[in-house]
């Protein structure tokens, strides 16, 4: 391979022993010589030093007082010469304050690249029709460009700005690429594109891109904090607060009858539920149907029995009284129906019963309002009140509880007062179920001489208003205009109360029929 041959000595060869030296040798290779004491000195550093010269600085262009551009110095308004020696360009200024195209210095021996330009493959190109300003800060020199000469003079705005932009470099096969211009005012350069330049360039410049739309999240709000979604488990991803399920509250009206059932303040879930209705005898007479079901809480799946319950029920009874027959009677069977709808739920569970645990099952209780007639049916412990407009009248409990302290009253055991302070007063005697003893459902009609409201409900309420005077009591005066407001009155004193149990009312309104029309 070969090598690159070396600056010769300026002693030539060793004084000592006449071996051949190079440069920047100060001792002889061969016999280590100390060529200093030759003459053979090393070359002395030239620092740089600052230099105190007074400078006489010319005066600044004129500047418009209502412009907002600093008036600067430019790199032309001195005298000098550049590191090479060459003259710095001129840099005249127009009347109006803009500095002009810079006259070109002549270029030294050889070919130098022209200001704006670089040679191919530099790093550091300079910006074409850029000017080194204040502070080393590179800026587009307005109407101008140095490698191409001198622009024509663009029409003034009134902003002192608009309408000028730096006019593109000569292409030539020396030049680098240009980066984009970018716009500028005075002597500051702005951090994006000049929009008025996307004007010029035509609509479809103009125009920004629209983003996509954003898909809403068709998660569920939070009621707690009402910033997070609901996730799959029912709980807020933000604060972690458990939503409420769908039948920890459920409200419905009819035009004649109305229900809420609420969770209550100590169950984790709603085990009641309910069922309205409007129907109408053969003979057009309307008949409305509300139906309360309470879920045994020591059975499996109360809240699935007393759903299926209260639907089965209603079905049974929206069937049964188009088709003529009596209210009582219907009653008897949708009750029958209840408790076959229940009774099924334990099919699949034979399992559970290997493992002896109980098979779902609830209480029921109804109620049909048509022509003059109050009828009523239940089984278990849920019961049915009548309040008159009245409150002057007096009103009366419609229902015998299935439960043991009604037994011991039955019985003359305990008096009431003694049977329902027991704590085995509300274990209840009778039930829908495949585990139930004997279905007998309870039925009774009534025609009332007054209007009033037919109240039906689990024990979640009465335990609350136990007698027929304490519901009146708590009663809106206007339950019968207004029975879904009525039916939100009970269900919050109950919650007022301490809410230990899942509360569940339905209210009917009864009208007295017209003078001589007949009943069902």
């Amino acid at each position: 391979m070969s090598l690159k041959p070396k600056a010769p000595h300026p002693l030539g060869t060793c004084p000592e022993c006449a071996e051949p030296l190079e440069s920047g040798d100060r001792f002889c290779g061969a016999c280590g010589y100390d060529l200093s004491a030759a003459g053979a000195e090393p070359e002395p550093d030239r620092p740089t030093v600052p230099i105190a010269l007074p400078v006489d600085w010319p005066e600044p262009p004129p500047r418009d007082p209502a412009s907002l551009t600093t008036a600067t110095q430019h790199p032309g308004d001195l005298p000098g010469t550049d590191s090479g020696g060459r003259d710095l360009p001129t840099m005249p200024v127009r009347t109006d304050g803009v500095p002009a195209a810079p006259t070109a210095a002549p270029a030294a021996q050889g070919t130098a690249p022209a200001q704006g330009t670089a040679a191919a493959g530099s790093p550091s190109a300079p910006v074409a029709g850029a000017a080194w300003g204040s502070g080393g800060s590179v800026g587009p020199v307005r109407g101008t460009d140095p490698a191409a000469g001198p622009a024509p003079a663009a029409p003034a705005a009134a902003d002192g700005g608009a309408g000028r932009s730096p006019a593109p470099a000569a292409a030539g096969p020396a030049s680098a690429p240009t980066a984009e211009p970018f716009a500028s005012d005075g002597d500051f350069t702005l951090a994006a594109p000049d929009p008025r330049a996307a004007l010029q360039a035509g609509p479809a410049a103009a125009v920004p891109a629209i983003p996509e739309p954003v898909a809403a999240d068709p998660r569920k709000l939070c009621v707690a904090c009402r910033t997070g979604r609901v996730d799959g488990d029912g709980y807020c991803e933000h604060c972690g607060h458990a939503q409420p399920r769908e039948r920890d509250h459920m409200e419905e009206e009819l035009p004649a009858v109305a229900a809420v059932s609420d969770r209550g303040l100590r169950h984790h879930r709603n085990e009641d539920s309910f069922a309205v209705a409007a129907a109408a005898l053969p003979d057009g007479t309307p008949a409305v149907v509300g139906v309360v079901c309470d879920g045994v809480s020591s059975a499996t799946r109360p809240d699935e029995a007393s759903a299926a319950a209260a639907r089965a029920a209603k079905e049974t009874l929206v069937a049964a009284l188009p088709r003529g027959t009596h209210p009582q009677q219907a009653m008897h069977e949708a009750i029958v129906a209840a408790a076959e709808a229940v009774n099924s739920l334990a099919e699949p569970a034979a399992a559970e019963r290997e493992h002896h645990t109980n098979a779902p099952a609830c209480t029921i209780v109804g109620s049909i309002v048509t022509g003059g007639l109050l009828v009523v049916g239940w089984v278990g412990d849920s019961r049915a009140y009548w309040v008159p407009d009245d409150r002057g009248a007096p009103p009366a409990r419609l229902t015998e509880d299935d439960s043991w302290a009604a037994q011991m009253v039955a019985t003359g055991l305990m008096n009431e007062a003694q049977a329902y302070a027991d704590e085995r007063a509300h274990a209840i005697t009778g039930w829908l179920g495949a585990d139930a003893y004997e279905l007998e459902p309870h039925t009774a009609a009534f025609k009332p001489d007054r209007p009033g409201v037919v109240v039906v409900c689990t024990d979640g309420l009465w335990n609350y208003a136990e007698g027929a005077e304490e519901m009146a009591r708590i009663m809106p005066a206007d339950a019968a205009a207004r029975p879904l407001h009525a039916a939100q009155v009970l269900v919050g004193h109950a919650l007022d109360g301490g809410g230990h149990d899942n509360i569940t009312v339905a209210l009917l309104p009864f009208v007295l029929p017209p003078a001589g029309a007949g009943s069902a």
